[in-house]
């Protein structure tokens, strides 16, 4: 009797909302009964129109209405034939003049940051602390669902191996292991503890599958790799980020074993929603449904229906879907029961944010008057840039900074704030950015003189030069201004004391669509250092770049070398804050840095050859002209400090499978200054029956120690950690010999060899 009475109660607060009323407060958390109730009766009240309208993401409902605005696009909603749009104006329009009142879900690209932008997934990666990238999420969750995105288009959990691919700015680089922590600590900022808050906003995982080993690292190109490599090293953050409870994911471009992702059935179906159990919602990436007819997949009726029986939920701007399904549902190409699945998790996602009780509770001006850009998270900004900064090279202690005497602050990147806030910057609100000249500034002020000069172009290239440069004006260089900016630059070197040179790349050369086959530095910008490096001055060089860049020559010549990255709204006062030793610096580097392009893909782990390379041998595997080793490796960063480490001890050499394995080390400070430092952990299958690579990485912790302190750092490892997917794909770990090393980076690593056995 009681059960009946709850349900009579549901249906009384599920009828309630029905005819563009909504349930009450109490009704709203994702009870799944509570849920199922409700959306059955809503949908028994939809047309298939209204059902295909809550899968298009677009401004427009067929072909000739792509990228409909103004009136036409309201006209939309109010027909209830767009689900996912932007605006108070869109959703009052949803809520309540449509004919059912469904409200909209609004998606954006909240990358690294709403209004107040932090560095770029990369650089914070570099940080190797979880908890404070989960702490940037959750502020980017409150300040866009204050300013009415309930919905980001975020993380982007790519494993990359190749720099030149843009996109390796947006995520957290190389390692799957560490990558799936990174992905956790995004999911839980973006969404907290309760999805229907008016504080959360849903995550979305993207590019779903693979997207980060296009070939040759040109953005939206072919990706072709075995199953084992899916599983072992491209797979892992992905599945972390749903086992973390994200809501959405995104489609990638590329194909998956020759079948493009949107409208691969095993990849979305049988892998993440039948084997890791993922029942959120699928949106494709920005018009891949039609990209499938390049592909050779069929005209977009076919492309279109393949999508949606591969589960795929909505669709981004192609306007397949509500073009399209209606004529395939009479043909019998889709069933009445994929597009009723489809909806149904789109609507249910809506109800988990509480859009169904408080349409409107992610529009709250005045707050974000109060949090967006506040103090309290430019704070956070500014601590986050420091952390994510990387010392890559300091010869005689010239860093850090005395605050006293005469800087030159030099080169294209000084002074440029939009292009320290990266790609994917949501807002180009540019009022409390600090740039590198004037964080330095700030730092000297009333101790000392800083002189400016731009030196140089970013680019004599006239594309690159204006690529993405939107409404400012068209650069036009010249030679004459060129040679005029380099001899003010060697003049104002003059009169310094050091010069601070900061060079890199603008925002536009990384991002989607922003594949570079040369990651040098552009040559001008080559020869103003090599100017400034005449003078004799000391020269430190600051990087603001999105992605690894060739070095060799720099790191060869230069004596410090900052990777400053493309750092955020305060980019120049957690520089300056590094530069001048307030803030020892700690980052290490999540993505290996080549020596030259022609080794990519390069990455720390490998594995091996039947030839590995020894120095004198002929017929081993290397370069003649370059070595096989990077520039910089994986885990690699300096400080102002010194650690060293000695004493690598285990518990026991020889285990057993209900054994743990402990093993220490111990770090001492031995430089002149407190410092922190990422203790790396890595491991070594020596004998497997599928080939292992050289090392994983498996475990890290950052401690904090004072100059001439001493601290022991323990590892805990079990048979867990030991796991790799065999040639049957089976998630397995076999007896025998294991190397166990512990370092500050994947290269310098102390050693010792353990034995497991069943």
């Amino acid at each position: 009797m009681k059960q009946i009475y709850l349900i009579a109660i549901t249906l009384f607060f599920t009828i309630y909302f029905i005819g563009g009323q909504r349930i009450t407060a109490q009704d709203k958390a994702p009870n799944e009964q509570k849920m199922k109730l409700f959306i059955d009766s809503l949908m028994s009240k939809m047309t298939l129109l209204e059902k295909l309208g809550q899968l298009n993401l677009s401004g427009g409902v067929g072909a000739l209405d792509i990228n409909a605005e103004g009136d036409k696009r309201l006209d939309y909603i109010r027909q209830g034939l767009i689900g996912i749009s932007q605006g108070k104006k869109e959703q009052e329009i949803a809520v309540n003049e449509s004919r059912l009142g469904i409200p909209l879900l609004a998606g954006r690209d909240v990358i690294h940051g709403f209004s107040t932008i932090f560095p770029i997934p990369l650089a914070m990666s570099c940080m190797w602390d979880v908890d404070l990238i989960e702490k940037h999420a959750r502020i980017a969750a409150e300040e866009a669902s204050a300013s009415g995105i309930n919905w980001t288009w975020s993380p982007m959990v790519d494993i990359c191996r190749d720099p030149r691919w843009g996109r390796i700015a947006e995520g957290a680089g190389e390692d799957p292991w560490y990558g799936s922590l990174v992905a956790q600590a995004y999911v839980k900022g973006y969404q907290g503890n309760d999805l229907s808050a008016p504080n959360t906003i849903m995550a979305c995982v993207k590019h779903f599958a693979l997207y980060g080993a296009s070939e040759a690292g040109r953005d939206y190109n072919n990706v072709d790799m075995s199953r084992l490599s899916m599983y072992q090293y491209y797979f892992p953050p992905y599945k972390a980020a749903f086992d973390a409870g994200a809501g959405s994911a995104m489609t990638s471009f590329n194909v998956v074993d020759g079948i493009p992702a949107t409208g691969n059935k095993w990849l979305m179906d049988e892998l993440l929603r039948k084997n890791w159990g993922f029942n959120g919602i699928i949106v494709t990436d920005f018009t891949a449904i039609s990209e499938m007819i390049h592909h050779g997949l069929g005209n977009l009726q076919d492309v279109s229906a393949l999508a949606l029986k591969a589960t795929v939920d909505i669709d981004m701007m192609a306007q397949g879907y509500i073009g399209t399904l209606g004529k395939s549902l009479k043909e019998g190409k889709v069933s009445q029961v994929d597009i009723d699945n489809a909806c149904r998790r789109v609507l249910e996602a809506k109800y988990k944010l509480g859009l169904f009780s408080e349409p409107f509770q992610y529009f709250n001006e005045e707050k974000a008057r109060q949090i967006n850009l506040s103090d309290e998270h430019i704070k956070v900004a500014r601590e986050i840039s420091a952390r994510s900064i990387v010392l890559l090279k300091n010869d005689g202690q010239l860093l850090p900074l005395s605050k006293k005497g005469k800087i030159a602050v030099i080169g294209p990147l000084a002074d440029a704030k939009l292009d320290i806030l990266g790609t994917w910057a949501i807002s180009d609100d540019t009022s409390k950015v600090v740039s590198v000249l004037e964080g330095i500034q700030q730092t000297m002020k009333g101790k000392g003189e800083v002189f400016y000069a731009k030196g140089s172009y970013a680019t004599m290239d006239t594309f690159l030069l204006n690529r993405n440069i939107g409404d400012r004006p068209r650069i036009t260089r010249s030679e004459k201004k060129s040679m005029e900016m380099l001899n003010e630059a060697k003049n104002i070197a003059k009169k310094a004391d050091v010069i601070v040179a900061v060079l890199g790349e603008p925002r536009a050369w990384s991002g989607e669509a922003s594949s570079l086959a040369n990651i040098d530095l552009a040559d001008c910008q080559k020869e103003l250092l090599k100017a400034l490096m005449a003078t004799g001055k000391p020269v430190v060089l600051v990087l603001a770049n999105g992605r690894p860049l060739t070095l060799a020559w720099e790191n060869e010549n230069v004596p410090a070398i900052i990777e400053a990255w493309h750092g955020g709204t305060m980019a120049g006062a957690a520089l300056a804050d590094v530069l001048f030793g307030d803030y020892n610096p700690s980052g290490k580097l999540t993505t290996t840095f080549p020596v030259s392009v022609g080794q990519i893909p390069v990455y720390y782990n490998h594995r091996n050859t039947g030839r590995p390379y020894v120095d004198g041998y002929k017929f081993t595997t290397k370069y003649l002209d370059i070595p096989n080793e990077p520039l910089y490796p994986f885990g690699f960063g300096l400080s102002y400090t010194k650690f060293e480490y000695s004493n690598i001890t285990v518990s026991d050499t020889i285990l057993t499978p209900d054994k743990i394995l402990k093993v220490s080390i111990s770090i001492k400070n031995s430089g002149k200054f407190d410092g922190e430092e990422v203790v790396q952990l890595y491991i070594r299958d020596l004998v497997a029956s599928v080939s292992q690579p050289v090392k994983e990485l498996k475990g890290f912790q950052k401690i904090k120690l004072t100059k001439g302190e001493t601290k022991t750092v323990t590892f805990t490892i079990t048979p867990d950690d030991l796991k790799f997917y065999n040639a049957d794909l089976d998630y397995v770990w076999e007896p025998g010999e294991f190397e166990v090393m512990i370092g500050g980076n994947s290269r310098d690593v102390n050693t010792v060899k353990v034995n497991w056995s069943k």
